[in-house]
């Protein structure tokens, strides 16, 4: 058990050096170790009002990091929205008494009025609440208060965001018209980061908090003057040499950065702001705003929380990595206005921005979720994959079962009788390589299939089919009643919790692989047959049609009895989707469900079923799922900024170039960012970087590392892929079959 660690916004404490935790700031005195449940925790009484002591445990078992204890959301077992205070941006209140509010931003250069007022009517008339906007440099800050007096003329009265970095003065300026001002805790009053390691002495730390206050002071004060309201916009890649030298790289670092401006807000009397907490990596993401909440109900706060992961991309991959960290929130009632950033048109990212804005309130409106239980085993604020049992091979089997499952994570397809007509189009579909015909599995193969009706006996060239997959260790899922009365040598059988119960199971061939089917809210006393089976895998399939009982926390309930009862089980999620489901919709939901689970390590794989959709689209949104919940990687990853007016190059068309060259290096991650603002920490994830430096001139980075500069445009793809080459990660493209 790790000792003496206490969080960050305790007030009025000392830093002691060689301690472990979230903070260097702490000291020993009135610290007690308690007794609770069945582990031994520090508490320390807090002297903010709220919550009157603080709980501390072990990020994960044997870990050295202490973790507020205390709750991150108001309920675990179902989606209630957590309360907020209401925010004022202009016209439009966010908060927990109001709708979850939509928003983008432009991507048209600011001094451009006329475009810019053109673009914001789009996005209004698309319907957005609320429009943010890039402020760089005084020319743009005037250049804001004839937009705003544009659009009021024309009638358009939705807020506008200033959004702004490295220029507290041009705040002070924008403050004056617009509705809102973002800053960025990162470099509001500190330089860009260099990533240096810096030694600070309590003194040294002191004098930057208070440059800091002087700095931020006068735009609070304005913001009062004029009501306007704030966001407090950390961002994962743009945290400042100081605080990551205190915390590190890290969700705890992105937090205390946040809170450094909240106090001065506090102090000065000044509460209309909200948080945001983005990042590129869902998971980052996720982590860090459930820390952010955890303190502020250890404080009492309440302010509302703008949801988003940033530099998501474009096309499903975009609307992909936003469901996993935005749904992911919503799904336990956190989130009151969110932004989908994709590298496409903005009004575009309303239409996704929406859906999630419908699930999360859908959820809530009903308090989707299943009967309390108590969950000891999740780890909320850090990654840590809970892995099943991957098959194991066992003596006299005719066939290699090891391959059913992957280890980073399983994709399952769900295969019609009429795809096993034409065996070699069903292969490709699998994404199968094929030899003289004959399928092999490749880095990018599904692991296995279901077969909801199997083909009859006699029907030779479906079942040899079958048996060419199996021999390349391709699991077969078909039901215990097809198995039973048309018996695929082989297969693995799926039975029920019911089938379990009465023994039908017994009725097949000796040594028979199960799945096992499971809703998550049955009875415990239901459930305990699973501790007599030997399965090989558990599918986690809660009806489409249950309107009620939440996806996620059923599963949270069945992930608790397992590791309760040291059931090992691989699990996979199974979401059968009803029939002329919206791509979106299914992307997006997939993401919120499936990905909310992933992100804390919970589950195997995924099947996803959808009776009029495309195969391919399906098995693709699959893998998507899997590399966007950083499990398992077959294709190239690709950070890439959604554009804005400090942008640099025209991202969409130059997107699509780099993407069109490098799509085929999957382990390979590429950042493509319009312009350097948010800092190359941004790009923390990407192995290289192509980066507009300045007008017509990129910059390559490999990792955070600027390698070369000012390459000009009409070059500058073919200078990031010989830089790909140069650290040997380039492979050719395959030759098409």
């Amino acid at each position: 058990m790790a000792t003496g660690a206490i969080p960050a916004p305790f007030t009025g404490l000392k830093r002691q050096e060689n301690v472990y935790g979230l903070s260097k700031r702490i000291d020993f005195s009135g610290v007690q170790r308690m007794k609770f449940r069945r582990d031994r925790v520090f508490v320390i009484r807090n002297q903010s009002p709220g919550q009157e002591t603080a709980e501390l445990q072990p990020a994960s078992e044997g870990s050295q990091l202490l973790v507020p204890r205390q709750k991150y959301c108001e309920s675990i077992h179902k989606t209630v929205r957590r309360k907020t205070r209401t925010v004022m941006v202009g016209n439009v209140a966010l908060g927990s008494d109001h709708p979850i509010r939509l928003q983008t931003m432009t991507t048209s250069d600011t001094k451009d009025i006329a475009g810019t007022v053109e673009e914001v009517m789009k996005i209004a008339d698309t319907g957005a609440d609320i429009v943010r906007i890039t402020v760089q440099g005084k020319k743009e800050a005037d250049a804001c208060f004839e937009i705003k007096n544009s659009l009021v003329q024309k009638n358009y009265n939705i807020p506008l965001v200033a959004d702004i970095h490295f220029a507290p003065s041009v705040a002070l300026r924008v403050a004056e018209c617009f509705d809102k001002i973002r800053i960025n805790p990162g470099n509001f009053a500190d330089r860009r980061a260099q990533f240096e390691k810096l030694e600070y002495t309590e003194e040294d730390y002191q004098q930057e908090l208070e440059h800091i206050e002087e700095v931020f002071t006068p735009l609070v004060e304005k913001c009062k003057k004029y009501g306007r309201a704030m966001r407090i916009g950390t961002n994962h890649g743009s945290l400042s040499d100081r605080i990551m030298s205190y915390y590190g790289d890290s969700p705890r670092g992105m937090v205390e950065s946040a809170f450094e401006f909240a106090r001065i807000c506090r102090k000065l009397d000044y509460h209309n702001f909200v948080f945001s907490m983005k990042a590129s990596n869902p998971v980052v993401m996720v982590q860090a705003y459930r820390l952010l909440v955890a303190e502020m109900y250890v404080q009492g706060w309440d302010y509302p929380l703008h949801l988003g992961v940033t530099e998501a991309g474009e096309g499903e991959d975009g609307r992909m990595k936003s469901a996993i960290g935005i749904g992911t929130l919503l799904q336990d009632g956190l989130g009151d206005t969110i932004r989908v950033s994709l590298t496409e048109p903005p009004e575009l990212e309303i239409d996704p921005c929406r859906r999630l804005a419908n699930l999360g309130a859908r959820a809530a409106e009903l308090q989707q979720g299943v009967a309390p239980f108590e969950e000891k085993h999740r780890h909320y604020f850090d990654f840590q994959r809970r892995t099943g049992q991957l098959p194991l091979q066992k003596e006299g089997e005719e066939v290699d079962y090891r391959g059913v499952l992957h280890r980073d994570g399983s994709v399952l397809m769900s295969v019609s009788l009429d795809q096993l007509k034409t065996p070699e189009l069903l292969y490709k579909s699998l994404a199968a390589k094929l030899v003289v015909g004959m399928p092999f599995k490749d880095l990018a193969t599904v692991d296995s299939i279901l077969l909801r009706e199997l083909p009859p006996e006699d029907d030779k060239d479906s079942r040899l089919a079958l048996k060419r997959l199996i021999d390349i260790s391709m699991g077969v899922i078909t039901p215990l009643s097809e198995q039973l009365t048309k018996p695929l040598p082989n297969a693995i059988a799926l039975v029920t919790l019911k089938e379990l119960a009465t023994g039908a199971y017994k009725l097949l061939p000796e040594g028979t692989r199960l799945a096992v089917s499971v809703r998550g809210d049955e009875p415990q006393n239901e459930l305990d047959v699973l501790k007599n089976v030997d399965a090989i895998m558990v599918l986690h399939d809660l009806p489409y049609s249950e309107e009620k009982i939440g996806r996620v926390h059923s599963a949270r309930r069945l992930f608790e009895y397992l590791s309760e009862n040291s059931l090992n089980f691989p699990v996979i999620h199974h979401i059968q989707f009803p029939k002329s489901i919206h791509r979106d919709g299914l992307v997006i939901n997939a993401g919120s469900n499936a990905g909310a689970l992933l992100v804390d390590g919970l589950g195997d794989g995924i099947l996803l079923e959808a009776p009029d959709q495309d195969f391919d689209f399906l098995r693709n949104t699959s893998f998507n799922l899997l590399q966007g919940c950083r499990m398992r990687n077959t294709k190239t990853e690709y950070v890439s900024c959604p554009s804005c007016g400090r942008t640099l190059f025209d991202l969409q068309e130059i997107s699509a170039q780099i993407r069109e060259k490098t799509s085929h290096l999957p382990g390979v991650s590429i950042a493509i960012m319009g312009c350097i603002v948010n800092g190359p920490g941004e790009m923390a994830d990407a192995d290289f970087g192509y980066v507009g430096g300045s007008p017509g001139k990129i910059d390559l980075y490999v990792g955070k590392t600027v390698v070369k500069r000012g390459i000009a445009m009409e070059g500058a793809t073919d200078a990031l892929i010989q830089l790909i080459k140069d650290h040997g990660r380039w492979v050719d493209p395959p030759a098409e079959e």
